[in-house]
């Protein structure tokens, strides 16, 4: 382990995040990983075997991150390793149908009443802009109503700043995304049922769909509000829209239903990712038959990928679709995260440091506030200079988590007792260091 009282030695990390960045933006493939939130140098990581990474340094850590949620079984799991070979050896692509695709499938539609038939991409990105489009022509509708702070990929039409008001449109949060593209998406506050009700008013003839990251990850783990999902459905049916719920995140992990399952509630569209690829890339969107079934071949609307249904990630997916149907899985990642949960909230409230610590089911947040984060604009009062000494705190005695305030931490199968009390151990010695 890494000496706590100067951090990890990250002498390889540094030389090859400076080689990463002379042909690489930033150095990365995905911006959280500059670890600019949180300062310092990312760790380039080795290995990752169980619930632990190793970097090029020699360093190990205890991983929260878990590749951003899809790794619930752990690193390398050996029923996910011995799958993935046995695929690759009849080949990596085809092009072409696989039995796997269907086993896949059948899995999903059997764990998730909503979805009826299922089409696999490649990312969750890819699976939100698929729905979006079967959305719109199914209702004839260009609109979509979508909720600050929740992300759904970088699709041009969901990068978007909240307006000024309840009823104006959003505006392009990122440069390249034209304004036009933006222009019929709305934005209302998460947990806020009213001010859904108030675009439903005066715009739903213009509303193809609501698309709501059920629990949100994307702000750190918000849970919805009691009965804020069940107006959702009650809205969307009132008002003749889908309602779409962006599981990439939730999907088969805070239940194996999903938070469609956890909570009570059937979407008429589903997006899922992560889990279901076992730590390969994969996306998928599916729902009510009659839904689907307007997709090319079958219907006029058209999305298509090479790699869609690759053999490995089906292969990755079944395998850890099967461990999660085994008893008892869903009540160790409950019982593991549930502990973790209250050991932190302990820490930093021995410390004297106001923190929320929030979980549903094996995704969890500790948000350096003094007040619980009920949508994106109390998320944004906690402190994010708190909370990357916290980071860096906690990397210096061994424990990986996500570098910014507003991701989830995620726990898998491979954490267990010993990992997740050496974590408490670490964060009782980090909040003490805020203090």
């Amino acid at each position: 382990m890494p000496h706590a009282s100067d951090g990890p030695a990250l002498r390889a990390s540094a030389e090859a995040l400076a080689r990463a960045e002379r042909v690489m933006p930033g150095g990365v493939s995905s911006p959280v990983r500059a670890f600019a939130a949180v300062g310092g140098h990312p760790p380039f990581i080795a290995e990752g075997r169980g619930p632990y990474l190793s970097d090029i340094d020699g360093n190990t850590y205890i991983d929260y991150v878990c590749s951003w949620g899809p790794l619930i079984l752990g690193h390398a799991h050996p029923r996910v390793v011995e799958a993935v070979k046995a695929a690759l050896r009849t080949g990596a692509s085809f092009g072409a149908p696989t039995v796997r695709e269907i086993d896949l499938a059948e899995r999903i539609a059997d764990a998730m009443p909503a979805v009826e038939q299922v089409r696999f991409v490649n990312s969750g990105t890819e699976a939100t802009m698929s729905a979006l489009r079967l959305a719109r022509a199914a209702t004839g509708r260009p609109g979509v109503l979508k909720f600050e702070g929740c992300y759904h990929g970088h699709v041009d039409a969901l990068l978007v700043a909240a307006g000024s008001g309840a009823t104006t449109f959003g505006s392009p949060s990122s440069p390249g995304v034209p304004a036009e593209v933006v222009h019929s998406t709305h934005v209302a506050p998460y947990n806020d049922l009213d001010a859904v009700r108030h675009i439903c008013d005066a715009a739903a003839d213009s509303i193809a769909c609501i698309i709501v990251e059920p629990v949100a990850g994307n702000m750190g783990v918000v849970p919805p509000r009691e009965g804020f999902l069940q107006g959702l459905r009650r809205l969307a049916d009132q008002f003749g829209l889908l309602l779409v719920f962006d599981e990439v995140m939730t999907g088969f992990r805070v239940a194996r239903g999903g938070a469609a399952e956890r909570y009570g509630l059937t979407p008429d569209l589903v997006t899922l990712g992560k889990v279901i690829g076992g730590g390969l890339p994969v996306g998928a969107y599916g729902g009510r038959r009659d839904l689907m079934q307007q997709m090319s071949p079958v219907g006029p609307v058209y999305q298509a990928g090479t790699l869609s249904g690759n053999p490995l990630a089906m292969a990755a997916g079944i395998a850890t679709l099967d461990v999660l149907a085994e008893p008892g899985a869903y009540e160790a990642l409950e019982r593991a995260a549930a502990r973790l949960a209250e050991g932190l909230a302990r820490a930093a409230d021995d410390a004297g440091v106001p923190a929320r610590v929030q979980r549903v089911g094996s995704m969890l947040s500790v948000f350096l506030a003094g007040e619980a984060v009920t949508d994106y604009a109390s998320a944004k009062r906690c402190d994010v200079s708190a909370f990357g000494r916290l980071h860096r705190g906690m990397l210096a005695r061994g424990v990986y988590l996500p570098p910014s305030q507003f991701e989830a931490w995620f726990v898998s199968l491979a954490h267990g007792e010993a990992e997740v009390e050496r974590t408490i151990e670490a964060a009782h010695e980090a909040f003490r260091g805020l203090a």
